[in-house]
């Protein structure tokens, strides 16, 4: 098997650069535990700190780490590792930035700074899912913000691409986790597995990834939910021209393929926090009704929270009618419409 040295390390064994790197720590995927693990709290900001000046200071990190891998210089770990802090507490209070999360891109915007603070988000949702304790989630959070900086190495003309990639140019493309991880370490950033998540995020089940090929008893754990919201966010906020898929579509793509690309235990996770009928969706009701989704139930994702908008026959309702399909066994969705305007 080559060694993860070999990959991101490039140069010859004189190069001060080139330090030896981190064994591979003994990290496990926990028990899925339903809840959120209880640990300490940082003393960052206050609690019910406002979700979308969150999300926007953490698209305006992602710009000024954009800029630190462009010069060359060391990465804002500190500020990083303090956003990461702040995101597990706005996570641990309510939904909405992990909903903000789940937005596309919006236009003109540097992809791959929205496209990190996005899977950035959703992994530590996934991790506290998952069971893990706030060190954990701080290591996995620190490299799910990183994991994709190799991607601003690459030349631009190649990211914008529309023609298929011949196969020069996906070699080069496939080239980026070691691209990132190089950088990561040049940075001497210590965390727990933090080079071997980045490295391999883009490592598959069957042994059908790159850059190694590894198969999934190899892959580091991190790597995994690292691999799992880049898929899904890639779905649902892709690169102009591509279509964005609905939570609930990307869901059913990444489900499709489960047993080739990601462990069952990452599945439920994700199934479990995104719902297939996330808020906003449209929905028709067995009864014609038609309603928006304005809540999920965790242990009944097929079930969620619904304002009825519209009676049977279309007619809109002077005000909505709030019910909750758990609780209404006769009532059941039958076809997601669309995704609602905010």
């Amino acid at each position: 098997m080559v060694r993860m040295r070999d990959l991101i390390g490039g140069g010859g064994e004189g190069d001060p650069a080139k330090k030896p790197l981190p064994s591979r720590p003994d990290v496990r995927f926990p028990a899925a535990s339903g809840g959120r693990a209880e640990a300490a709290r940082p003393a960052a900001p206050a609690v019910g700190e406002d979700p979308g000046a969150l999300f926007t200071e953490l698209h305006v990190l992602m710009a000024e780490l954009h800029d630190a891998v462009s010069r060359g210089a060391s990465l804002p770990i500190g500020p990083l590792e303090a956003m990461v802090g702040r995101v597990i507490q706005a996570l641990e209070h309510g939904s909405d930035l992990f909903w903000l999360a789940n937005n596309p891109a919006p236009p003109g915007a540097d992809y791959v700074a929205s496209h990190l603070a996005s899977a950035g988000v959703l992994a530590v949702r996934i991790g506290a899912d998952l069971g893990y304790d706030r060190p954990q989630l701080v290591d996995l959070g620190v490299a799910a913000f990183l994991f994709d900086v190799g991607v601003w190495k690459l030349p631009a003309g190649l990211l914008a691409k529309a023609d298929a990639l011949t196969a020069d140019e996906q070699a080069l493309y496939h080239s980026h986790p070691r691209l990132s991880a190089e950088f990561i370490r040049r940075s001497d950033v210590q965390r727990d597995g933090l080079l071997e998540a980045v490295l391999e995020h883009h490592e598959r089940e069957q042994g059908q990834g790159y850059p190694q090929g590894l198969p999934g008893s190899a892959i580091h754990p991190h790597a995994k939910i690292l691999g799992l919201v880049d898929t899904y966010t890639r779905l649902t906020s892709p690169r102009p021209p591509q279509a964005r898929l609905l939570p609930h579509e990307a869901i059913r793509e990444i489900v499709r393929s489960k047993h080739e690309s990601f462990p069952s235990a990452l599945i439920k996770a994700l199934l479990s926090e995104i719902s297939v009928f996330p808020p906003r969706t449209l929905v028709r009701l067995n009864t014609g009704e038609v309603g928006r989704v304005v809540g999920v139930n965790r242990n009944h994702p097929l079930r969620p929270k619904v304002e009825i908008l519209s009676d049977s026959k279309g007619n809109r309702l002077p005000a909505p009618k709030l019910v909750d399909l758990s609780e209404a066994p006769f009532l059941y969705i039958t076809a997601p419409l669309q995704e609602a305007g905010a």
